[in-house]
């Protein structure tokens, strides 16, 4: 099945890849493919590449098109990839972002650099990009302030996808942010405003609500997809209380994945474990793990893989 552009109907699990680096900092390809089918066999509906999660600021421009091209190659357009292409460069953007479609990519992501400063400000940083970009690329807006330092309301994200077709998705990473999701599924469901696909990061901590309240799915790169998979799947079958029930048994980990700074180490080493790559390193400036902390990890796994199998 061949997979055409990203558009508003897009749901389920788009998992941000990591980037694997060898212990020299060097990429490593043979482990991105490996990882690549990792997610494959976990049943993802889609992959983002060159995300934060991802270090794609950690990257020269020539290294992220490698490495896009080696995830495009390995994936043969079994599922969508969505492309983070944020840089500063507005003109490195753009090009990130011809590259990428020019090589079959469905889309890219884009997140406002950090200090924009005021939201009319924000509003224009986003209307330049989108003025200059080919209006046929489907792009999805990453809303994450605890990155980007900015903040997009509902009605100045409802004002973008009103004056721009190509903006189709939403990545909702506001913590607190439910209420501004129930608020903007209401426009929509209401008629107010076209109805975008909304997918949910932060590492899923809040999944099962953020279902609840209209999410189509999520956005991140937690190190058990197959989770994320299992709790969407559920919930769009109805089944609320299973889905959260199985959220919960991974609750531990999800928690302590998801600590700010540390995250991204933890994430790796799991994947490393997990036989999903060869290295946990991270670029430098870069996370790592004490010997204290991985003993901590070892013990939550364990203790994950023991409640799934319902002892």
């Amino acid at each position: 099945m061949l997979y055409n552009k990203l558009d508003e109907t897009a749901e389920g699990v788009y998992i941000i890849s990591a980037t694997p680096f060898k212990d020299s900092g060097e990429l490593d390809l043979e482990s991105t493919k490996k990882l690549v089918d990792f997610y494959l066999e976990k049943g993802v509906d889609g992959i983002t590449v060159l995300g934060v999660m991802g270090e794609a600021p950690k990257l020269t421009i020539e290294e992220s098109k490698l490495f896009l091209n080696t995830v495009l190659k390995q994936v043969n357009q079994r599922v969508p990839i969505i492309v983070g292409v944020s840089n500063p460069g507005i003109d490195n953007l753009i090009d990130l972002s011809n590259f990428s479609m020019d090589n079959d990519a469905a889309g890219v992501m884009i997140a406002p650099p950090p200090g924009i400063g005021t939201e009319e400000k924000l509003y224009n940083y986003l209307t330049n990009i989108l003025d200059k970009l080919d209006d046929r690329i489907p792009v999805c807006y990453q809303d994450y302030p605890f990155f980007t330092k900015s903040e997009i309301s509902v009605a100045t994200f409802n004002k973008i996808i009103e004056e721009y077709d190509q903006v189709v998705m939403f990545k909702h990473e506001e913590w607190p942010g439910l209420n501004k999701l129930s608020k903007l599924r209401k426009h929509s469901d209401n008629g107010d405003t076209r109805r975008v696909s909304v997918l949910t990061g932060n590492g899923g901590l809040f999944l099962p609500q953020e279902m609840q309240r209209g999410a189509d799915g999520a956005m991140t790169g937690f190190a058990y997809p197959e989770m994320l998979v299992e709790v969407i799947k559920l919930h769009k079958q109805g089944r609320i209380d299973e889905a959260e029930d199985l959220f919960d048994i991974y609750l531990p980990y999800v928690r302590y994945e998801q600590q700010p700074g540390l995250g991204l180490a933890i994430r790796k080493e799991t994947l490393l474990r997990r036989g999903a790559i060869s290295s946990s390193k991270s670029r430098d400036p870069g996370p790592s793990l004490s010997a204290e902390d991985k003993k901590e990890l070892i013990r939550l796994i364990d203790r994950l893989e023991l409640s799934l199998k319902g002892n």
